[in-house]
């Protein structure tokens, strides 16, 4: 099973979790002003890519965008990958493309832990990509643990044997 076919309720289940649901647990942080360029870029793109309607357009001309501002906002001290392979557990379906995945290396060759998992929407849909993003994060937490998995860039690959089942 790919890390899309996981429901909240599935995910819940396979990995004996407890939704805890909470607001306002980022009330407190700062907001960051974007830069001018981004400005520019987003009032020219986010009309062209909310009429594409694409989970694609939106993908390449906003979230492509403000991950590049992210990276830059850190000076180039993390590293961005877009639609790789992350097969981290096969034997409990933790396989599949990441939409992005952000990691705290500079190192743009290939992805080390720690990483950050970023999940779009499906559909504009919050709830039915909620499955996802949890099946992604445990992934993410067990690439934090292990990160010897199993990673396909542009068909080539990273990594070594995991206790997951990924082997690179």
């Amino acid at each position: 099973m790919a890390y899309s076919n996981f429901t909240l309720e599935a995910v819940e289940k396979t990995f004996q979790l407890e939704s805890i649901q909470s607001v306002g647990i980022f009330s407190e942080t700062e907001p960051i002003e974007p830069s001018t360029e981004l400005t520019k870029a987003l009032a020219k793109k986010v009309p062209l890519a909310v009429a594409i309607g694409t989970e694609k357009a939106k993908s390449e001309m906003i979230v492509a965008d403000l991950l590049v501002e992210l990276r830059e906002h850190f000076e180039h001290s993390i590293s961005l990958f877009s639609g790789i392979d992350f097969n981290v557990d096969t034997e409990n379906d933790l396989t599949g493309v990441c939409d992005f995945l952000v990691s705290l290396s500079p190192n743009q060759y290939y992805l080390e832990a720690p990483v950050i998992i970023l999940v779009e929407a499906k559909k504009d849909d919050l709830i039915t990509g909620l499955g996802q993003c949890v099946a992604e994060m445990i992934a993410a937490q067990r690439f934090i643990v292990d990160p010897i998995i199993n990673c396909t860039f542009g068909g080539h690959r990273a990594g070594g044997p995991s206790p997951y089942g990924g082997t690179g």
